[in-house]
């Protein structure tokens, strides 16, 4: 699935990117307004301040480096170094019943998947609900909240995409070198984050006008065929405290994850850290 290839070379020399600076130049980048920072805490945080004081749908927060990146769950964090990832945040107002939110995760995933399929030759793979892998490791990751919009009465989504571009394998911790990755530490190759990010967002909007015409069965397809635990033996803690290990089933048409434990129970997992059971 992965299609991992051998680095060309340990120190490819930085590449030009003019997509990238011009985006920094125009504030906009295909057909999205942008709010570019040097630096900041979370790009998610200020795209939902952006969005309580009115943003409009489409606004994109990018960040050259974050020092307060976070994952989905409690405690887990994002190391955004700069110069060599892309971080950036989407406000929506999506046309979607509230139950349908958490559906454009796994849109999200996918398109981030399509958006590198169409830009570079790796073939990424999903773990549900929120994770993108290569060659085995954690490449990227997204975070989707929800802001109310005071008077409104509607609720903006923020949906924020970490991915490692550009930085070298010894870049990362010793700790972190054993499960996450980049786009150069597998191919060999720099890639301007700023045509990495048009297609990125290409596919995102065209997955969230699918999802808008009711098109989640087949956004689903599509995930599922990318999925790196179909079919495998995986582990995770429910809200008892108990681990349960089963098949996996893969994600449902409410986006749930589906797991079958040897005692033939097909359990519907909410949120939790899913992960290959131990042999």
């Amino acid at each position: 699935m992965n299609n991992c290839n051998p680095p060309l070379t340990a120190h490819p020399p930085a590449i030009p990117e003019p997509l990238w600076n011009g985006m920094i130049r125009d504030s906009a980048i295909g057909g999205h307004p942008v709010r570019f920072l040097a630096s900041t805490g979370s790009t998610n945080d200020v795209a939902l301040e952006l969005a309580a004081s009115g943003a409009a749908s489409g606004t994109l927060v990018v960040a050259e480096s974050q020092s307060a990146g976070r994952g989905r769950l409690p405690g887990r964090t994002w190391a955004s170094p700069p110069e060599s990832g892309l971080y950036f945040s989407l406000i929506l107002h999506p046309h979607l019943a509230p139950a349908d939110f958490p559906k454009l995760t796994l849109a999200a995933g996918l398109a981030l998947c399509k958006g590198l399929e169409n830009r570079t030759e790796c073939h990424p793979g999903l773990k549900w609900p929120n994770d993108l892998f290569l060659c085995g490791k954690k490449c990227g990751g997204i975070l989707s909240e929800t802001q109310a919009l005071s008077g409104a009465g509607q609720t903006a989504v923020v949906i924020g995409i970490g991915l490692n571009v550009n930085t070298p394998a010894h870049d990362f911790t010793d700790e972190l070198q054993i499960k996450a990755t980049s786009l150069l530490a597998e191919t060999g190759a720099s890639y301007d984050r700023g045509a990495l990010l048009s297609a990125i967002l290409a596919e995102l909007d065209l997955m969230v006008a699918r999802l808008e015409q009711n098109d989640f069965p087949s956004i689903l397809t599509e995930w599922r065929q990318r999925d790196i635990h179909a079919d495998r033996q995986v582990s995770w803690v429910n809200n008892q405290g108990m681990i349960i290990t089963g098949l996996s089933l893969g994600p449902d048409e409410e986006g749930l994850l589906r797991v079958r434990d040897a005692q033939g129970h097909v359990h519907s997992v909410i949120s939790g850290d899913i992960s290959p059971a131990q042999v």
